[in-house]
């Protein structure tokens, strides 16, 4: 988003005052662009955001000059000019200026519905109302009027206008819900507090007294973090991230509140988390706009030398015939004339790049965005959301994709958790067995355990062994200290929306999973204030006095509370990481914990979230000294966090272990099995969360990411740079050393003769990489981001925990910066919207944490499931069409437009045409653009089965083999070379041919007719041997397009079209006499087969020879269908009732559903080696080695000597 405003210079510090408006205005905070507030008419701070391009004034000339940056526009601008100087042009204006303009048009006007809607948007948020109190009274005022250091009052379920200090509320102690959706993408409830000297402050007469002052941190996009402190009535207070509400937070379950604006419109953690804007290209367009210079390049020395040639001509030759052929007014000597002739050629040659190329690269885009949006197979029932592609400019770059970075909560996973196993006192829960004692599947599993003896239970809990529901009937005391330490430690705010009806608002579903098992198992968490908690344990109420929440935090990695039971006794309850909690454990615990980790050690195999569970009995006398220590180290004006921290860790220490708990976060449908063939396909999958190191690793399990076969996964957690560079360092040697025990002793000086990425790409193992938050800020540095970059990419999965959503888009763009290869970004919540934006491709998931996602992103659709089907059919598809496109279109049209150029060699260089201006203006936009539309838009080499069936096809895109500038010279060479043949074997035959009648065959318009003809015809045999998908709408443009010609050509030299213009159409009757020759015909055919012949004859010994794997995939699909063919022929000959050929055939079906899957195979069937694949990898695998050696940044490790395909 771009911002609204900008202040004069860097901010060291803020200061805001309350209630005084003129006071903050000297600062100068988020003062709109020129100074002037627009809204406001003064200066001032303006809380207005802006992410629209133009306005009704500046649209025409900052589009226009915005499209006139594509070089290609420049130059049909440059060719107009040119047509309008009748001196130098042998073409009408109309031919180029009709084209421009309607490409001009509809980017305009697309252009314009884009800035449309994000005014819409801009409008709908800046004019919203909020409640700000001026004068000691409320007043309405639109969100964009709201101020730094105004007071403004929120309601329930309201949007939070500005970043601001929370004051007071209507619920008890100051405290306020909030949701955090738009921020963090997590839907779950937080707590937000009021410091205690302003919780009285709820009335307005109060607050329009409040003239404290707070001094903060400057703008920032820590989302977590906030430090300043209120100056109030001679007194300081210090003030944290607790005491925030941030701008996109919507308050939840509380009645008002009120609060005061710290930082407002671009200077919110909202505004400096979302990315710029960016213009996105597909590397074709970047390639596009390179050949095209290299194309005028080639026309201006086309010009120059038939420029050259007239000069002389004119001197030599022309000279002698001034009678006849005097030269034009103003034209006074042959340099002269070549000057002229060089402009007139340039108009002629243009066609080399005709305007129509780019409306027609507009349509195919166009038409594969509707096949994104009309396909069924993305579309979600349960949701009733269809794939919808936002952009159309960048399907085929979708078929090129090399790096994936996703979000997990939400977008690899369901964001719902379930209580699934547990451990106590040594016992582990949750593994249901049938009558041998053995574990029993998910399909033989009896019914879930009956909790109908608690009226209180949620209904949706479901727990599968009854066993430790009979340990709580029985009395098991373990048991019964398990669930109420999960039934006290925690946050979660209770709603009884009616009698027994409760409703847990968790801050994250890990705490309401765990809560919900206790109160499912008779631990029933009624209702909480700020000093106490009440519990319904086994149908008997208790209340237990909250002394102290201990809070949880990414280094402490655990939460505790303190709480005093009815009877008096003072016990701290803890739950926390196994890797923390079990070295604070009291030495009795030795056994106990050993059995416990290897319970964990299960857990985590399973892909299941752990925490281990424990508690302490504190001493009243130690109690009261830590408390006061406490209350002043909360109190204490700096290093408040470190003071906090020791006294947490010196209570929490010689704990008893009580169990652990093991949950499943529920991985959306197909995940493991799309991340498995998207990474067959060669694309690498880096996952970025802002969860936990814990919940992340066990996810990039559950999804197959991470496995217990990768030769090492390496942690890198450190705190300082050095920690973090000597970390990586000792990643990467270790990959290396296990190269070096791998491979042979010359191999590997060989490639330590190379750069560090040659030596990491050819690496032995698999690696994983997971990097803290912490550390990826150090990581990211400049002077370290090419050494992380180089660790990762060698390894095949890579984890970044705990980052911010600044953090995303910087990790993106370091991979985009260093490696030449297309990204894609991946997420659901407004928290990904950075990463989106910054990335090549943004895709959206339409889930649960609203659309900002989805608004910012280029595709969206419902499932990350669906990620594979864009990728590997649609993307693979329109990356394969738009090459064959391009590649044909440029053949087309040096082959038609080279002919004037060897013409120029027999007319006097005199810039006259070979053709008709109308066949001329007609060829690119009649005769030969449909068929290359219809190749472009439904063209495909296998079926989209195949496509998900060998992932390898998806190769050729991203290595870049379809369409690069060695295929465009071999198209430019076979363009050039049939202009050669289509202009020499007509003149040679012309020459010495004669009419029926005995009359000389050979004149102007004679030739042009026979031309024309032989080159519509060789184009559309070339076309149809391009097409690979023949459908009647292919079919219907080729031959109509063909019909089209001849019906023109006839009714161009017709009696009727000469009567009535006379001027225009004088050669009447030319193609009907000039096409009932039979030399003429002939002379068509012998074009048109040497022409042909070649490509015919190289194309099939390159599919002998050298095929490539989608050709290897047809021959399979031939075999398969014969295979099949003899199946039937055999069962229709053979004995009907044989139960064994009925049995055989079952069981074929059924093991190549296995096969088919991908899961235990490589590309090995009998048809795919006899076609002999081998060379088809070898190159492929050759090439990409290549472009690794090329590439600044280090690639992901494969084995050099596995010459197989995996598919």
């Amino acid at each position: 988003m771009e911002r609204c405003a900008a202040r004069p210079a860097a901010e060291e510090e803020r200061r805001v005052r309350a209630n005084a408006r003129e006071y903050n205005e000297k600062f100068q905070y988020a003062v709109s662009e020129g100074g002037l507030n627009p809204f406001l008419g003064v200066l001032g701070q303006s809380n207005c955001i802006k992410t629209s391009k133009y306005n009704i004034v500046t649209f025409l000339p900052v589009n226009l000059f915005e499209q006139f940056q594509e070089v290609a526009n420049t130059y049909f601008l440059f060719l107009l000019i040119l047509q309008l100087i009748p001196q130098i042009s042998s073409l009408s204006w109309f031919t180029t200026i009709v084209p421009l303009v309607l490409v001009l048009t509809i980017t305009a006007v697309k252009d314009a519905t884009d800035d449309y809607f994000r005014h819409k948007s801009d409008n709908q948020v800046n004019n919203r109302q909020s409640q700000v109190l001026i004068g000691g009274v409320l007043r309405q005022e639109q969100w964009m009027n709201v101020r730094v250091g105004d007071i403004i009052k929120l309601e329930n379920n309201q949007f939070v206008a500005a970043d601001l200090l929370l004051l007071s509320s209507s619920e008890p102690h100051g405290l306020c819900y909030i949701e955090t959706a738009e921020l963090d993408g997590e839907t779950n409830m937080k707590v937000r507090q009021a410091i205690p000297v302003t919780v009285e402050l709820g009335d307005t007469s109060q607050l329009a007294h409040f003239d404290g002052e707070v001094i903060c941190e400057p703008p920032n996009n820590k989302l977590d973090k906030f430090g300043g402190t209120l100056y109030w009535k001679e007194n300081k207070y210090p003030l944290s991230n607790q005491n925030m509400l941030l701008r996109g937070c919507v308050l939840r379950n509380t009645e008002w509140c009120f609060g005061l604006v710290i930082f407002a419109g671009p200077d919110t953690k909202l505004m400096q988390n979302s990315g710029r804007t960016k213009f996105k290209r597909t590397s074709i367009d970047r390639l596009m706009n390179t050949l095209v210079l290299w194309i005028f390049g080639f026309l201006v020395c086309m010009g120059v030398i038939l420029a050259i040639g007239n000069a002389i001509w004119e001197h030599e030759v022309g000279v002698c015939f001034q009678i006849y052929l005097p030269w034009d007014e103003g034209v006074h000597s042959a340099f002269f004339s070549g000057f002229l002739s060089f402009w007139s050629y340039i108009i002629i040659l243009n066609t080399v790049v005709p305007i129509s190329l780019y409306v027609s690269v507009e349509v195919i885009r166009l038409g594969h965005s509707y096949f994104i949006n009309w396909d069924k197979k993305m579309y979600c029932a349960k949701r009733r959301t269809p794939a919808e592609a936002r952009t159309t400019t960048l399907n085929e770059e979708l078929g090129q994709v090399e790096y994936i970075f996703s979000d997990k909560t939400g977008t690899l996973t369901q964001n719902i958790m379930v209580f699934s196993k547990c451990s106590v006192n040594g016992h582990s829960y949750g593994e249901v067995q049938d009558m041998l004692s053995h574990k029993a599947e998910l399909g033989e599993r009896s019914k879930p355990v009956d909790f109908s003896f608690n009226p209180l239970a949620d209904p949706r809990f479901q727990f599968w062994d009854p066993s430790l529901l009979e340990a709580v009937k029985l009395g098991d005391l373990h048991v019964h200290e398990f669930f109420r330490l999960l039934s006290l430690c925690h946050t979660v705010m209770s709603e009884e929306k009616s009698e027994g009806e409760l409703l847990y608002k968790a801050q994250s579903p890990d705490e309401g999973a765990l809560v919900t098992a206790a109160r499912n198992f008779g631990f029933v968490f009624r209702s909480r204030t700020p000093k106490t908690i009440t519990v319904q344990e086994l149908g008997q109420a208790v209340t237990y006095q909250l002394l102290a929440i201990l809070d949880f935090n990414n280094i402490r990695k655990r939460m505790s509370v303190i709480v005093r039971s009815p009877e008096g006794k003072i016990r701290l309850y803890c739950k926390g990481a196994d890797t923390i909690l079990l070295e604070r454990l009291h030495p009795v615990n030795q056994d106990l914990s050993s059995i416990t980790a290897d319970h964990l050690n299960e857990y985590a195999g399973e892909g299941l979230r752990t925490l281990v569970l424990a508690y302490k009995d504190l001493e009243e006398s130690y109690y009261r000294d830590w408390s006061e220590r406490l209350h002043r180290a909360g109190s204490a004006p700096e290093a408040r966090e470190d003071h906090l921290a020791r006294l947490y860790d010196e209570v929490e220490h010689d704990m008893m272990l009580l169990g652990a708990t093991a949950i499943e976060d529920k991985l959306q449908q197909g995940v493991p099995e799309t991340i498995a063939i998207l990474t067959l396909a060669n694309i690498k999958i880096w996952v970025l969360t802002g969860d936990k190191q814990e919940t992340a690793v066990n996810i990039g399990y559950s999804c197959k990411m991470l496995t217990d076969d990768m030769t090492e996964v390496f942690v890198v957690t450190g705190h300082t740079v050095l920690e973090v560079r000597e970390e990586l360092r000792k990643a990467r040697e270790k990959m290396m050393d296990a190269s070096r025990s791998v491979c042979n002793g010359f191999s590997y000086q060989k490639k330590l003769s190379s750069k560090l990425t040659s030596v990491l790409e050819a690496i032995a193992g698999e690696y994983a990489l997971v990097i803290n938050g912490h550390s990826l800020a150090h990581a990211l540095e400049a002077d370290m981001e090419v050494e992380f970059l180089e660790t990762a990419c060698a390894c095949k999965a890579v984890i970044c925990c705990r980052v911010t959503p600044l953090q995303k888009a910087q990790v993106v763009e370091l991979v985009k910066k260093y490696k030449k290869a297309v990204t894609l970004a991946i997420g659901d919540g407004a928290n990904d919207v950075s990463m989106i934006k910054t990335a090549h491709i943004g895709v959206g998931i339409s889930g649960q944490e609203g659309i900002q996602a989805v608004l910012a992103s280029d595709y969206s659709f419902s499932q990350f499931k669906f990620l594979q089907r864009l990728l590997l059919v649609h993307g693979r598809w329109s990356y394969l069409r738009m090459c064959k496109f391009l590649c044909y279109f440029f053949y087309k049209n040096f082959a038609f437009t080279m002919v004037h150029f060897w013409f120029g060699f027999f007319c006097g260089f005199s810039a006259q045409t070979v053709y008709d201006q109308y066949f001329i203006t007609l060829y690119n936009i009649v005769y030969t653009s449909l068929p290359v539309l219809a190749m472009g838009v439904f063209d495909q080499d296998v079926p989209e089965q195949r496509s998900m069936e060998y992932p390898k096809l998806y190769e050729p895109g991203q290595l870049n083999l379809l369409f690069n500038k060695r295929e465009f010279f071999i198209c430019i060479a076979q363009g050039i070379y049939t202009s050669i043949l289509m202009f020499f074997i007509p003149y040679g035959i012309f020459a010495d041919a004669t009419r029926d009648d005995g009359a000389q065959l050979a004149n102007y318009q004679s030739f042009a007719v026979t031309v024309a003809t032989s080159l519509v015809i060789v184009v559309s045999v070339q076309i149809g041997l391009d097409t690979g998908f023949w459908t009647a709408i292919n079919h219907f443009f080729i031959w109509g397009s063909l019909a089209a010609y001849f019906a023109i050509l006839f009714t161009m030299h017709s009696d009727g079209l000469f009567r009535m213009f006379p001027n225009q159409f004088r050669f009447v009757g030319n193609a009907q006499s000039t096409l009932a020759q039979p030399t003429v015909w002939l002379t068509i055919a012998l074009t048109t087969v040497v022409c042909i012949m070649p490509v015919v004859a190289f194309r099939f010994l390159k599919l002998d020879l050298k095929p490539e794997l989608s050709d290897t995939v047809r021959y399979t699909q031939l075999v398969r269908k014969k295979q099949k063919a003899q199946h039937r022929c055999m069962r229709h000959a053979g004995r009907v009732g044989s139960r064994r050929s009925g049995y055989a055939f079952s069981h074929q079906e059924g093991f190549g559903e296995l096969i088919m899957s991908g899961k235990n195979m490589r590309l090995s069937s009998l048809a795919l080696s006899s076609f002999a694949p081998r060379p088809s990898t070898s190159w492929i695998e050759s090439l990409r080695r290549k472009k690794g050696s090329e590439g600044s940044g280090a690639g992901s490790p494969g084995c050099a000597a596995d010459k197989t395909l995996r598919i």
